[in-house]
Order: C-alpha cells, then structure tokens, then sequence
C-alpha cells in the first residue's frame, strides 16, 4: 500500500510541476500519468476490484484539486515579488535638460559622433557637418534617439 501512496504523490507532483514549472513540455505530465497508471495497476493487480476504484477515485480528486490549487493566482501570491521596482535602464531623454538652440563645447572630435558638453553635462553628440574638432563651439539643432545633433556655431 506504501508504494500505491508513493506512485500517486510522485503523480500529483509531476502534474504541479507541469502545470506551474513545465507549461506545453509534457514530460511532467507523461510521469504523471505513467506514475498514477502505476499506482492504479498495482491497486487492481494486489488488493482487488474495491481498492483499485478507490485508487482511481483519489487520483482524480487529488489531480482535480493539485490543478485547481496550482492555477489560483492566490497560491503563488505569496511567493511572489511584492517590492515595485521604479528604476529603468532607458536613460532619460535630452530633451529634457538640452533645447534646440543651446550651445557647448566640443569635447571630442565628432567624426560625426563624439562628446560635447553643454551646461556642464556630457553627452552623446552626432555632427550635422562632417567633423568637428574638439574644443570647439557647437549649437544644438535636434535630437535623434538619444544623441544631440549639433553643427558649428555661427557667431
């Protein structure tokens, strides 16, 4: 009777992990299945007619209510992460602390990408004429992504 109630828990927890770890894979569900066949087999097969539909009776409750526990977004409520995380990876855009018409300083040669800064912060800079060297005074004319397009200032 031991091994009958081993098959059919080994059963019940290869259809958790199926349903919660292993979706669409199948192979919980195939060592489910075969782990609870076992189970009824056995119970046929050494205890008798009575026995074997009391197997097959619990095993269906049992799978009815693993899947029906495991689905519950209850259940895994309380292993899940409940901390909310505000921090992103996209910086901030620069149009935010940079406007079309500022002027900086070039801080390395835009061949046609470079740094240049502007109010005291660095930042990603694409030259809208071919290369401008550095320590040079640039103006801002537009963004693209995240870059600055900058030009030669003209006084």
């Amino acid at each position: 009777m031991f091994f009958i109630v081993l098959l059919v828990f080994f059963g019940l927890l290869f259809l958790v992990a199926e349903l919660v770890l292993l979706p669409g894979v199948s192979i919980g569900a195939i060592l489910a299945l075969v782990s609870y066949g076992g189970a009824i087999y056995i119970a046929f097969r050494d205890y008798g007619p009575l026995a074997g539909g009391i197997v097959v009776a619990v095993v269906l409750v049992l799978s009815f209510v693993a899947t029906v526990v495991s689905l519950r977004s209850k259940t895994w409520r309380r292993f899940s992460l409940k901390q909310k995380v505000d921090s992103s990876v996209m910086p901030e855009p620069v149009q935010q602390s940079v406007r079309v018409g500022d002027t900086g300083m070039t801080v390395s040669r835009l061949a046609p990408m470079g740094k240049v800064e502007i109010g005291g912060k660095i930042y990603e800079a694409k030259s809208m004429d071919s290369y401008i060297d550095p320590r040079r005074e640039v103006e801002v004319v537009g963004f693209e992504n995240f870059n600055i397009i900058v030009r030669k200032h003209i006084k």
